[in-house]
């Protein structure tokens, strides 16, 4: 499969691009972060890349196959980033974030040192803080990102609070402020956010074509297996 790269990209030396990407507008890729030379750190992207106009990524970054990035996507040095993940449009990624694979990061989200699992899903604009209190001169000493569990989802607007996790299967509203751990399957909302329902079972198909909204979930723990199976 043929790369493609725009006229108007640029491309640093330093970039190792798989096969079958295509690269937009305006795009940066390879940029050194501050302190670094150029060259002196590589940026690697996976086979079936898209990357859309007027993105920007940074050397010191490592990402999978099939990346897919919305216009003005900024994501900077170290992070690692697995397969299949997509980044919105004006998404910021800065330094220090581990991105399973399968993940969706809408448009406007910021992460920062934050760990997110595998098929994770970020609604537009979610965003994670890592300065317990900003401006203290000892941030280095107790700065600390959010983690996501596998599969959870975060509703658009919300902010995560410094070193919050998010359990495995759980979901939050929109327009939430976590400050404290969510356990998995709950589902929670509001600020200071709270738990609403015990299990995501709880919550139901509106439309009605599954027993509950999350029914279709393949690994769900057998006693959901069980009443949700189909005669």
């Amino acid at each position: 499969m043929k790369t493609t790269v725009h006229p108007t990209a640029v491309v640093a030396p330093n970039v190792r691009l798989g096969e079958g990407s295509t690269v937009g507008e305006y795009t940066i890729l390879g940029r050194p972060p501050r302190g670094k030379k150029e060259g002196e750190l590589e940026l690697v992207i996976g086979p079936g890349a898209v990357i859309r106009p007027f993105t920007t990524i940074y050397a010191g970054t490592r990402i999978g196959a099939r990346l897919q990035t919305g216009q003005g996507a900024s994501i900077r040095e170290d992070n690692v980033i697995g397969d299949d993940v997509s980044v919105g449009t004006h998404a910021s990624l800065e330094f220090g974030n581990r991105i399973g694979s399968r993940v969706r990061v809408h448009t406007g989200c910021f992460l920062e040192l934050t760990q997110i699992d595998d098929d994770v899903f970020l609604g537009p604009h979610v965003v994670f803080t890592d300065d317990p209190h900003p401006q203290c001169p000892a941030y280095l000493d107790c700065v600390k990102g959010g983690v996501v569990r596998r599969r959870a989802r975060i509703g658009g607007n919300s902010t995560i609070l410094p070193g919050v996790e998010i359990g495995e299967d759980a979901l939050v509203g929109a327009g939430s402020v976590v400050r404290h751990a969510v356990p998995a399957r709950t589902v929670w909302a509001g600020n200071p956010a709270v738990q609403l329902k015990e299990d995501i079972r709880d919550l139901a198909c509106f439309v009605g074509i599954y027993p509950h909204a999350y029914a279709w979930l393949k690994d769900l723990p057998e006693r959901v297996k069980k009443e949700t199976a189909t005669p």
